[in-house]
């Protein structure tokens, strides 16, 4: 395990799109649902718990050596919006693409031929972590700071929000990611002993309502 490695998958400079989506929070500024730091914090930690719960446990599952074909149906079947699903698909892509520039691997290049349109997010997170040499607990922070950190930058530009506020409510969410992470991993080799049917199916249907709304809208600085 390479922690270098995890440090490069996780960095937001990495190229795997995620700057183009602010993970709910522009649907939610609009809504009147985050207004500032106190509420962006609520917001996250409705996330974690949720959507990045399940996020973290599809990726932690595909580093775990699940066959990411089902994980893929697996996380159709627990996205219920099709504006969500095509934004997974396409960050998909776009991480595939870039994790297939930083680390060489036969099993990201299967999952390219297998999923020309592109695979959701997690599962090639999962494949991308097994290629950087993480585990499972890698990927599955990995999942679960990005549910959290997108929202956080991408209010910054939306609120014109303190960068050290949004910072801020990172640092006081991190023993939550920690935990969750724990709980994504425990599923994650669960799925890997009985099947799919053991992923968690947490849900947040205001987010779902949400990004079909702002699929919609016009002048909308971020695409999900």
């Amino acid at each position: 395990m390479s922690r270098a490695a995890l440090l490069v998958l996780a960095d937001g400079r990495f190229p795997a799109g995620g700057h183009a989506h602010s993970g709910g929070a522009e649907a939610a500024v609009h809504a009147g649902r985050i207004t500032g730091a106190e509420s962006l914090e609520e917001f996250c930690r409705g996330r974690l718990h949720t959507t990045g719960l399940v996020s973290a446990a599809v990726a932690a599952s595909t580093a775990l050596g699940v066959d990411p074909g089902e994980l893929d149906a697996a996380a159709d079947a627990r996205t219920p919006s099709p504006a969500l699903r095509a934004a997974a698909r396409k960050l998909g892509r776009q991480l595939l693409r870039a994790a297939r520039a930083a680390w060489a691997s036969p099993e990201l290049d299967a999952l390219a031929r297998r999923f020309p349109k592109g695979a959701h997010q997690p599962v090639v997170l999962g494949v991308a972590a097994r290629a950087a040499g993480l585990g499972a607990e890698d990927a599955a922070h990995c999942a679960l700071y990005e549910s959290v950190g997108g929202p956080a930058t991408a209010t910054v530009r939306l609120l014109s929000l303190d960068p050290f506020d949004a910072t801020g409510v990172l640092a006081r969410l991190a023993p939550e990611v920690d935990r969750v992470a724990e709980t994504a991993v425990r599923a994650g080799r669960r799925v890997a002993e009985v099947g799919t049917d053991a992923l968690p199916v947490a849900s947040a249907p205001l987010l779902e309502i949400f990004a079909e709304a702002h699929a919609t809208r016009a002048g909308r600085l971020f695409a999900s």
